[in-house]
């Protein structure tokens, strides 16, 4: 049988051979970008080249076949150890649910251990979530039975309770097995103080974060005594024990955000370098802002406002829009209308928050103040003559971060716009910029089927390649401009769809027409249900039931 040849490009052939031999985690992305596949490793190099090398599975496993066939590029990162792996591949399951992995897609989380030292008397409980409640936490663990033999061992060990009521009592203490067995010291009948009990616990969790290695040493030369003797059964659950223990006290990192370098941006300056380069600006975009539209057939039309800083996403300054003077589906006048409602906004706010000179009948400005404003006189006349990256210096000078322009004092004016599509939308943005003044800002428009660049003055788009890191930061801006753009229109849609026709009724509120859907599920059903079962619905009585039956029955008539 002949075994299928896997096609390689040249650029994933280059990036196998810097692959580390270490454990970590890999994302396998097809053409768009999209992160289709998460897998760990325990040899990053060796799992990795799997995928590309010719195999008999190829023939026979179909996902396997489509999965190969749809990457494209891939990213990988190292972590330390195998449990660090397996947490960092749920994490990014979680968050980027790619299509091609079936298992750590729900909810579910590692475990954790849990300790509120401002309870009454506190308790350690297992859980998965970890809250802002003031406890203290200890995990995840990916070993979740080494987990519990290791808290079991500190129970016996330290004599706390293990008792699930919350704050237990004195009627609670002829009930307790634990307090019999001598296992707690039983706080809750007072044996001990409270401050006594909390030594205990503090001792605890010093033995859980491993700093009481001195058990270890007791516990091996209880094993090596059980081995000699022969009893073999105490050894082994002995050795169990140590191993459990070393699991628990093992450091891992937590994996609490995904790192920003995957798996879309791993250098996010290098993007913007070579975005400069290929668009021929003075400087890297530090500032993009990015626009789209959103409709359906001409309905619900709106658009989105995404902000990249340094390459990575400003969601403080996301803005959404919906489309006011344009009928219809026409996408040139809806992206000219936002741009102009915009960058008219931002000019208007910047001119009312210019300082007034004494000149202009204003106060007296102090020596400092009014070097400011000269400054940015001389950066608007800059601007005029010269280019938008001449104005940065005036940023650079008032201490400001890299692409905040001051314009009239406002910082506000992005290094370079993106607009979603080819020609026409760009031309429309174009014009509306011409008029406000702000021509000099750099334009560009991005076509999805190629990723094609249009450039103002320019009848051929640039095509740099997919694998273009310039590219890559673009698709990212677009992607996230859809994204936003399509929520909101989703928004506005079921809020309408919402709009039933109790909205029609006379003098129902928003309350009761709640209360109606969540008794009968639907309009629908509402219509089949009988006068004495929308009378048992909370805020109608005798006579709002039977006007309401009345006024369903009229409309299902027509």
């Amino acid at each position: 049988m002949e075994i299928p040849r896997v096609p390689v490009s040249e650029a994933i052939r280059k990036k196998l051979s810097a692959v580390p031999h270490k454990p970590g985690v890999y994302l396998h992305k097809d053409r768009f970008g999209t992160v289709i596949y998460v897998g760990k490793a325990l040899n990053l190099r060796k799992r990795v080249s799997q995928y590309f090398q010719s195999s008999r599975r190829n023939g026979w496993d179909l996902k396997f076949n489509a999965l190969v066939e749809a990457i494209c590029d891939f990213d990988v990162h190292v972590v330390r150890s195998e449990p660090e792996a397996l947490l960092l591949e749920s994490k990014l399951i979680k968050d980027f649910k790619p299509r091609f992995n079936v298992m750590l897609r729900d909810d579910k989380r590692y475990l954790m251990l849990k300790v509120n030292l401002n309870d009454p008397i506190p308790n350690f409980t297992f859980t998965r979530f970890k809250k802002d409640d003031g406890a203290r936490y200890f995990g995840p663990f990916v070993n979740s039975v080494g987990l519990r033999n290791a808290v079991a061992l500190a129970r016996k060990q330290f004599n706390l309770r293990g008792c699930r009521v919350f704050t237990p009592g004195a009627a609670d203490y002829k009930h307790c097995l634990y307090a019999h067995l001598k296992y707690c010291t039983a706080p809750c009948v007072g044996n001990v103080t409270r401050e006594q009990y909390l030594e205990q616990v503090r001792a605890a969790c010093s033995f859980l974060e491993g700093q009481c290695l001195e058990m270890q040493g007791q516990l091996e030369d209880e094993m090596k005594k059980a081995a000699a003797a022969h009893d073999f059964e105490k050894a082994a659950g002995l050795r169990d024990l140590i191993r459990d223990l070393n699991d628990t006290w093992k450091k891992t990192e937590k994996f609490a955000r995904v790192p920003y370098n995957l798996p879309l941006a791993i250098n996010p300056q290098n993007d913007l370098v070579e975005l400069a380069k290929v668009l021929d600006l003075p400087a890297p975009p530090m500032r993009i802002e990015g626009f789209d539209i959103s409709n359906i057939s001409g309905t619900f039309a709106v658009a989105s406002l995404v902000s990249f800083k340094n390459g990575r996403p400003d969601r403080a300054n996301y803005r959404r829009f919906k489309i006011k003077t344009v009928t219809g589906q026409d996408d040139f006048a809806s992206m000219a209308e936002v741009v102009r409602r915009r960058y008219t906004r931002i000019l208007n706010e910047s001119k009312d928050q210019r300082p007034k000179t004494k000149d202009e009948g204003g106060e007296a400005v102090p020596q400092a103040l009014q070097e400011l404003v000269n400054d940015i006189s001389k950066a608007k006349k800059w601007r005029r003559q010269n280019s938008l990256a001449d104005a940065s210096a005036v940023a650079v000078r008032q201490k400001l971060a890299p692409g905040e322009i001051l314009i009239n004092g406002v910082i506000s004016l992005p290094d370079l716009i993106l607009i979603d599509g080819g020609k026409g939308q760009l031309s429309a943005a174009v014009c509306e910029l011409k008029m406000l003044g702000l021509e000099k800002i750099p334009v560009i428009g991005l076509a999805k089927e190629f990723e094609e660049i249009y450039s103002p003055g320019k009848s051929e788009p640039l095509r740099l390649g997919l694998d273009h890191p310039a590219v890559k930061l673009l698709q990212r801006l677009r992607d996230e401009c859809h994204r936003v753009a399509n929520s909101y229109n989703a928004q506005l849609r079921l809020k309408k769809i919402s709009e039933s026709v109790l909205d029609d009724f006379p003098g129902i509120g928003e309350r009761r027409k709640s209360a109606l859907l969540k008794k009968f599920g639907s309009v629908q059903r509402l219509k089949t249900a009988t006068q004495e079962q929308i009378a048992a619905v909370p805020g109608f009585g005798g006579k709002a039931a039977e006007d309401l039956k009345k006024f369903l029955d009229a409309r299902s008539v027509l």
